[in-house]
């Protein structure tokens, strides 16, 4: 499996070096060079043997490094010594398993130098050859700082003793352009000493990169390395670490406090914050969260229970992080807190807590809580849906506070049901302010809409109360209902004895909910409205909503809709309402909506609507249900009375495929 992945990622990396490699020659030439390969090794291989020009070469080791065995490494060999195929021979020596590819690359260490030897050097380190240690020790003396920096690590990734002792011997002595090479091979060699549990090997390297010359750079990564490898006895380095001064060691420690394993560890981190400076706490503290450590809890409670705010908002986001209830009393008194960010942060970790015990601690609290700290459970009630919750609600509901009132009234919006649209309608008669009535009207619609028409029979009483802004909240209510006690409660509504009462009950008909084919019945007062309404307004709204009716009722047939289109046409006077009805006429077979459209077109205030509704549908495949003369009268028309030049000439063009 691990040889598969590596040769995905040896393929991944061969498409973008093709690239280089085909600079400047012909890029479909390259691309049909490349098609033109089989995957067959045996091919591969005499490809290579050939005089095939070096981009072909160069295709056939990618796929080499895929498909190769050993039988490929005597014709990979020799380009080890090319200067534009070596690159692409060590990709394929790389993959291909077994000694043979190893020895082969041991055996261009003396025949290569400059960028081939680097290059071979390279490919041994990424195979992890231990026979090649020797002769990698000698060449870290090399004239040539490249040749012996990846000498040096090419050393590192192998590792073993000898590998260590070759580099150590020269960690101190080594030239300053080699230094930094010697120091990260020697990180590599006590890095695999530790990974196999040589703790004590691993740490004598640590420390001597440690104590060296070299880069800072180094020194940290020996650093972090010398505190893991000593386990919870790396706790003074560690310590040392995120005391400093400098960014960079602090930023190291903070990267190893998060790795260093141990109870013992994590108590000590947390009695360090106490003396971190302010501006690093925060980041110490996210290290230790970091750790996923019980023992990190009680000092993150603390953190966000005392403290700047900036402090306490990062210890509350690492309570949300853990989700332990225990930290529900911090948290709630977080909840409570000026700071608006804080606040919401801790109410948001409150809500996301996954435990029962959470619910339960809520309602034990929330009847003998007061000011802010009620709020905030009222409002976590309502987050975490604790339906159990919704008796006292109803009683805070009716609370002297108008901030409880309020809040509770939008927890019972959020999680109660038919029951409470009941008790809200008992309420609203009782409310004398009137921003609460506005808030109940608030909660029973939000009700209103989640429960629907089983709702109707709870709002009815509320209808027919004596106070007028009762009955007009009744009314909306039931609107946002439907079904057919809302709708003839409503229709009643229009002879209300008070004017607004009947002004809100003609514009909720207007834009009855469209529950169709339940809600059809509302094409008989939208009618009656259009014809006889007591306002000019209600007659203008009853066109609209029948022809609003007409369009959205899909289970009227055609002859039905053209027909009661026909009994409204006598009320439909104005403008607006006619260009509204020469919208409408698409819904109407295409016979009987010609013949209306030609009316209108006669009429000098829709004129020019009229007649580039005509041209459309002449020009639709409807117009094949339209006897041929009356199409022919329609798109004449058209052409005698538009003055817009576009229309008539597709009226003319359409006219003209008629004729």
């Amino acid at each position: 499996m691990k040889l598969s992945i590596r040769r995905f990622s040896v393929f991944a990396c061969c498409l973008t070096a093709v690239c280089l490699l085909t600079l400047g020659q012909s890029r479909l030439g390259a691309a049909d060079s490349q098609a033109s390969l089989s995957n067959n090794p045996r091919d591969l291989i005499a490809v290579l043997k050939s005089d095939a020009p070096p981009q072909n070469k160069a295709m056939a080791c990618k796929k080499l490094a895929i498909y190769g065995n050993q039988d490929a490494i005597p014709a990979l060999a020799p380009l080890l010594l090319d200067e534009q195929l070596a690159s692409w021979a060590r990709i394929a020596l790389e993959a291909i398993p077994g000694p043979a590819a190893d020895q082969a690359l041991r055996e261009a260490l003396s025949k290569t130098q400059g960028r081939l030897l680097v290059g071979v050097i390279n490919s041994i380190g990424f195979r992890r050859d231990t026979q090649a240690t020797r002769k990698l020790i000698e060449l870290l003396k090399a004239s040539s700082a490249d040749v012996a920096s990846a000498a040096a690590v090419s050393l590192g990734k192998i590792g073993g003793d000898d590998a260590a002792n070759g580099l150590s011997k020269l960690l101190g002595e080594a030239p300053v352009s080699v230094r930094s090479a010697i120091a990260e091979g020697c990180i590599g060699c006590a890095e695999l000493f530790l990974a196999n549990g040589n703790n004590a090997a691993a740490t004598r390297l640590y420390d001597m990169v440690r104590q060296s010359q070299s880069p800072k750079q180094r020194i940290l990564e020996a650093t972090r390395g010398a505190i893991l490898a000593r386990k919870s006895a790396g706790i003074p380095l560690l310590m040392e670490q995120l005391r400093s001064a400098d960014k960079a060691a602090y930023s190291m420690g903070l990267r190893t406090a998060r790795e260093l394993p141990g109870r013992e560890v994590t108590e000590v981190l947390a009695a360090e914050l106490d003396r971190t400076p302010s501006d690093r706490q925060a980041s110490l503290l996210l290290a230790l969260a970091d750790r996923r450590d019980e023992a990190v809890l009680p000092k993150v409670i603390e953190m966000a229970g005392k403290g700047s705010e900036a402090m306490r908002i990062v210890a509350v986001s690492v309570l949300d992080q853990l989700g332990d209830p225990t930290s529900m009393p911090v948290l709630l008194e977080a909840a409570t807190h000026s700071n608006t960010t804080l606040a919401q942060s801790a109410k948001a970790a409150v809500a996301r807590l996954e435990s029962k015990k959470v619910d339960a601690d809520i309602l034990s609290r929330l009847s003998q809580s007061q000011g802010k700290m009620r709020l905030v459970l009222i409002e976590l009630v309502g987050q975490r849906r604790i339906e159990a919750a919704l008796p006292i609600m109803m009683r805070y509901v009716e609370d002297s506070d108008p901030e409880t009132r309020r809040a509770a009234l939008d927890t019972v919006g959020a999680i109660g049901s038919e029951k409470q649209v009941a008790d809200v309608v008992r309420m609203l008669p009782k409310a004398s302010a009137s921003q609460d009535r506005a808030n109940m009207e608030k909660t029973l619609m939000t009700l209103c809409g989640r429960w629907g028409i089983s709702c109707a029979s709870s709002l009815l009483p509320l209808a027919q109360n004596s106070d007028r802004a009762m009955r007009r909240i009744a009314l909306r209510a039931l609107a946002s209902v439907g079904g057919p006690e809302a709708l003839s409660t409503i229709t009643k509504a229009v002879k209300d004895p008070d004017e607004a009462t009947q002004d809100e009950a003609v514009g909720l008909l207007a834009t009855w909910p469209g529950n169709w084919p339940e809600d059809v019945a509302v094409a008989e007062p939208l009618l009656a409205l259009a014809k006889s309404g007591t306002k000019t307004l209600h007659q203008v709204q009853g066109v609209r909503g029948y022809l609003q009716f007409l369009q959205e009722n899909k289970n009227l047939k055609d002859q039905e809709k053209l027909t009661q289109f026909k009994e409204l046409l006598p009320f439909i006077k104005r403008p607006d309402e006619k260009r509204l009805a020469i919208a409408t006429a698409n819904v109407l077979p295409p016979a009987g909506a010609l013949a209306i459209l030609t009316d209108f077109a006669a009429d000098s205030a829709v004129s020019e609507e009229a007649c580039l509704a005509i041209v459309n549908l002449a020009t639709s495949k409807k117009l094949k249900d339209v006897p041929k003369e009356q199409g022919i009268q329609a798109l004449q028309k058209v052409l005698n009375t538009s003055q817009n030049d576009g229309t008539k000439k597709k009226a003319d063009t359409a006219l003209k495929s008629l004729q």
